[in-house]
């Protein structure tokens, strides 16, 4: 099979090529999945799990890209819930070869079935950004209708799925960004929008929970921003500064089944809608990581019409 391979960490995006890889085999409760739509993370080539395995020891030459949506060729042994021939689409592990390839082995159970009526381009979008955007929002920040979130970063990838997400839990969104972001983030509905060029994000007020994926000066001022009982919850580093009377949260996205089939019925039925950026060809991935050639929005690598 084709795929995109890293070999050389100190290389970086020079060591990235597309060449012949071995077919992948099922291990037990895995699945094999012949990839119709991929997506990637720009930074992934800086995550050690990108180089070595979970003991540490060298992997390459490995296959990034985490998000998949194909169709279930193969089964391992043990594997349930899924069939072949099954419309799936979720997320590979971290520590295992990724989706920017013709077929991928992954665990089942990092799988949801997808809907006839979603397209493998959606979906490839939907799993990392839509299931951190529920966790942030949900499993670590607790949020409640008719209480008020602050999302930094609200016109990216993870940023649009939380405010879409949030604003069909019941609550306020107000987000941040840049000038050029004022327009899409009206366009998901925000409630109020700052511009962190220009205006102090602090003016807003007190706020229930703040989602950042900026990090950095944003993540330590938003702090003080806080209610009794609400929570800072990041994906970028584990906060310095803690709200006073309040919960500081870092976390890594976790893959589950349940929560794909949440997001994707929530597609289905137009409560939200992944940001797709350009759609590009497997032999066009390695450019795809240049950040001159990235649009708004999420760069999916389509293997099969």
């Amino acid at each position: 099979m084709k795929a995109i391979t890293v070999r050389d960490r100190e290389a970086g995006l020079a060591g990235m090529v597309l060449e012949e890889r071995p077919y992948p085999h099922a291990a037990e409760n895995d699945v094999v999945v012949q990839v119709h739509a991929a997506g990637f993370t720009p930074g992934e080539l800086g995550w050690p799990a990108t180089w070595t395995d979970r003991a540490g020891r060298d992997r390459t030459p490995s296959v990034p890209g985490h998000e998949l949506s194909g169709v279930v060729v193969g089964l391992g042994f043990g594997t349930t819930g899924l069939s072949l021939g099954q419309r799936v689409f979720g997320m590979a592990d971290w520590a295992r070869d990724g989706s920017l390839a013709e077929y991928i082995a992954v665990e089942a159970r990092n799988l949801a079935p997808l809907p006839a009526d979603v397209d493998h381009v959606t979906a490839a979008a939907l799993p990392i950004s839509g299931l951190t955007a529920w966790q942030g929002l949900f499993d670590h920040g607790r949020l409640e209708a008719g209480q008020t979130v602050l999302i930094h970063g609200v016109a990216g990838a993870v940023g649009s799925m939380a405010a879409q997400l949030a604003n069909a839990a019941g609550a306020r969104v107000i987000g941040t960004g840049r000038a050029s972001d004022r327009e899409p983030a009206d366009a998901l509905g925000v409630d109020e929008f700052v511009d962190l060029e220009s205006e102090k994000f602090e003016e807003v007020g007190s706020v229930d929970l703040v989602f950042d994926v900026i990090g950095g000066e944003i993540l330590d001022r938003s702090a003080a921003l806080i209610n009794p009982g609400g929570a800072l919850v990041t994906i970028t580093l584990p906060p310095k500064v803690r709200p006073a009377d309040g919960r500081a949260v870092f976390f890594v996205v976790e893959p589950g089944r349940p929560q794909l089939v949440e997001l994707v019925q929530r597609v289905r039925y137009g409560r939200i809608t992944p940001s797709v950026g350009s759609v590009r060809a497997l032999p066009d991935a390695v450019a795809a990581f240049q950040p001159a050639t990235r649009a708004r929005g999420k760069t999916i690598i389509q293997l099969s019409q």
